[in-house]
């Protein structure tokens, strides 16, 4: 192992570059020289055509900031196996070979994954880095942490325009089919209600929670003030199990509908419900916010931080992590290890998965989300009784989310 190639493909987010970064620094320390494939891998099908490639020196690496999210490297969406070219893993060989490229240090999510998958199988070596701020892989994922705090970070800010207006707030988050970062950004910035794939939404137990929480919030401000908070996943479900998204979205490289339009749809099923309910008028009345045909239930708005999640700097777990992810993978590839998937490092031990494993869909725990639910926490269900276990821990413990 003389020669690899990073790339990172898919989403960008927080902590890939303390992957790149990471990756590049081992290799250096290992006598392995490491070069930069762009644009994920657009890149390495045309690598083919390219003149140079840029080395990631010692002098190259030190100008990457960790600390940014997005990645040095480039993304592409593009399904391999899709390409219409009979000899495009030949191509691609063909370019590695152009380069002395023996390995590649790739970082990507379920989708990107599953492309890392298909080169190993056609005899190409190559390590996965997690990255997905989806967090929705078998192991943590470089982009998860970053991204739930800026969730967070958006509910928490939004409650000022709340309470200013004494709105009803929806957040609508990524995610897909899996609810993390709306579950974990929810409850860290006191949503009152968070809705996730993994639970069918029924909107009258939602509704039933906003009215009574929001009215008496007012009724107890000795300013009447009050608001009521809702983060949503993109992924979410009605009651009856029907999809909620917006068919005009289209879908991606990958055949994924783009799923767009549920904090809009939760928008319209609460305001449907305000203007039904008899007691609203007497409510309103009550806390001295009604004015016929102007004010007469109370206002509910949707914000969609869409790329905001994803942009901007990285948390310092991720860089971390990601820089650890970038090293093990370096590692591996210099013992021969390959078709992998990194879990992390833990003192002395790398330890690694095999990707098609790794990136089989992992959902939230119902379990976890009873816990909140017993906190008061809306999951758009009738609250579910937590029946904790408890178990005295031994020795050193090593989570992640």
């Amino acid at each position: 192992m003389k020669k690899i190639g990073i790339l990172t493909s898919g989403g960008d987010c927080g902590g890939l570059n303390g992957v790149v970064k990471g990756a590049a620094q081992m290799a250096n320390s290992l006598g392995i020289t490491p070069y930069v494939i762009p644009n994920g891998y657009a890149g390495l099908y045309n690598l083919i055509n390219m003149e140079t490639l840029t080395a990631l020196t010692p002098e190259r690496v030190d100008k990457i900031n960790a600390n940014l999210a997005g990645s040095e490297a480039g993304h592409s969406r593009v399904k391999v196996k899709k390409i219409d070219d009979p000899k495009k893993y030949e191509r691609i060989k063909e370019g590695m070979k152009k380069f002395g490229i023996d390995g590649l240090v790739i970082s990507g999510g379920d989708d990107s994954g599953s492309v890392m998958v298909d080169l190993y199988e056609q005899g190409i070596k190559c390590v996965h880095a997690p990255k997905t701020m989806d967090l929705d892989l078998q192991t943590y994922s470089v982009g998860a942490d970053s991204t739930i705090n800026k969730i967070a970070q958006y509910v928490d800010e939004l409650k000022t325009t709340a309470m200013t207006h004494n709105r009803v707030m929806v957040l609508e988050v990524f995610g897909r089919y899996a609810g993390h970062t709306a579950f974990r950004g929810g409850v860290a910035a006191d949503a009152d209600a968070v809705l996730i794939p993994e639970i069918p939404t029924d909107f009258d137990v939602v509704y039933k929670h906003c009215k009574e929480r929001y009215f008496s919030r007012i009724l107890k401000s000795d300013v009447l003030a009050g608001d009521y908070m809702i983060v949503v996943a993109e992924g979410l479900k009605n009651a009856d199990g029907t999809e909620i998204y917006d068919e005009s979205a289209g879908i991606d490289s990958f055949g994924h509908k783009k799923l767009a339009g549920a904090g809009k749809y939760a928008v319209q099923e609460l305001t449907k419900r305000f203007k039904a309910d008899p007691e609203i008028k007497e409510l309103m009345k009550k806390t001295n916010m009604y004015v016929e045909k102007m004010n007469e239930i109370p206002e509910i708005r949707s914000v969609v931080p869409g790329h905001l999640v994803r942009c901007g700097r990285s948390s310092a777990y991720d860089v971390c992590f990601g820089k650890e992810a970038g090293a093990a993978a370096v590692m591996l590839l210099k013992q021969g290890t390959v078709g992998v998937t990194i879990v992390g490092i833990d003192g002395e031990k790398v330890r690694y998965m095999e990707s098609k494993k790794a990136i089989e869909q992992r959902h939230v725990d119902l379990d976890q989300v009873a816990v909140y639910e017993a906190m008061g926490t809306c999951f758009g269900r009738l609250p579910q009784t937590y029946k904790p276990a408890f178990e005295k821990a031994e020795g050193r413990i090593t989570r992640h989310m």
